[in-house]
């Protein structure tokens, strides 16, 4: 079963070993055959001699089958000297000479790990959190090259993320995370692997930042908006001016394409309104607006005034 890690700030503190009972139905078979073998002969003899040695023969037996499952070898050691893997299955051992030390889970396994008030390369404390995913790819390394291998998994992921955080700036851990996360998985694996275990992927869940860092930071991401749209602003207006330029141009060698410009929107503003207010100035006569003005402000009186016969009739 796999160890309870205890985490005291940040640091895999206590790995306690939880031993499940392990149910094998082939020694419990054994032992109740020869349990009953020996019931049987005391019975049949009348002798109580059979009883205690089928017993005592069934408790040494059933110590030699084994089963391992699917996911599982078993480190087997015969007087402390390893004799090779076993499983998945059913397998036998010599009881009393053969140990099993350990069982290995090759399944993908996941730790989570973190790394508190850590120091980026710009003096900036951070607190990261992360996710390692691994497995062990070959179970003999593991139970014999090093003590508590998934122990020493979880240091190594911390100090590997410790190391990473310390020459890399705030900056590029909150924006290249995929980055760092491919160098995190490549240095974890380069110190696991004589282990016996290989590093799957490494993901970032977290990136904390001071508070004070956070209300600055967001300053001046709202400072850079506000320039960037300042910039967009000013950029419009000298297309704007351009496009003028171009139409003034334009209407300069054709006073036709201008009278037309000015009839066009004196009839937008009568559409619009029902009537057009220019103030006075050199467009005015330029563009010729003057007579049409007149005309329109005379339509406009009369159709007034009718509108106000209507009323005094009614």
């Amino acid at each position: 079963m796999s160890p309870l890690v205890v985490r005291r700030g940040g640091y895999p503190d206590v790995s306690v070993k939880l031993s499940a009972p392990r149910t094998n139905i082939v020694a419990l078979l054994i032992l109740i055959g020869f349990a009953a073998t020996g019931v049987w002969l005391t019975v049949a003899t009348r002798n109580p001699t059979p009883i205690v040695v089928g017993a005592l023969a069934g408790v040494v037996l059933m110590q030699s089958p084994k089963i391992a499952q699917q996911w599982e070898r078993a480190i087997v050691l015969r007087l402390g000297r390893f004799i090779g893997l076993r499983g998945p299955g059913l397998f036998w051992i010599v009881p009393f000479i053969d140990t099993v030390s350990s069982w290995i889970d090759q399944r993908t396994i996941t730790t989570s790990f973190a790394a508190e008030q850590t120091l980026t390369s710009d003096t900036v404390p951070v607190n990261v959190d992360a996710v390692l995913f691994w497995m062990v790819h070959d179970a003999q390394k593991a139970a014999l090259e090093v003590q508590d291998y998934e122990q020493a998994v979880s240091w190594a992921a911390q100090t590997a993320l410790r190391d990473i955080i310390g020459r890399t700036d705030l900056t590029d851990l909150l924006r290249g995370r995929e980055k760092i996360e491919s160098e995190l998985q490549l240095l974890i694996d380069a110190r696991s692997n004589p282990w016996g275990i290989t590093v799957q992927s490494v993901e970032m869940r977290d990136v904390v930042i001071p508070s004070a860092l956070q209300d600055a930071m967001s300053r001046e991401a709202q400072a850079a908006r506000e320039k960037q749209a300042r910039i967009i602003l000013g950029q419009a207006e000298m297309e704007i001016a351009n496009s003028f330029r171009e139409a003034a141009k334009a209407y300069r060698d054709n006073p036709t394409a201008l009278h037309l410009r000015a009839m066009n929107m004196l009839y937008e503003g009568l559409k619009e309104k029902g009537a057009l207010m220019l103030v006075p100035s050199s467009a005015v006569e330029s563009m010729g607006m003057g007579g049409l003005m007149g005309a329109a402000a005379l339509q406009q009186q009369r159709l007034t005034e009718t509108a106000d016969g209507n009323k005094e009739g009614k």
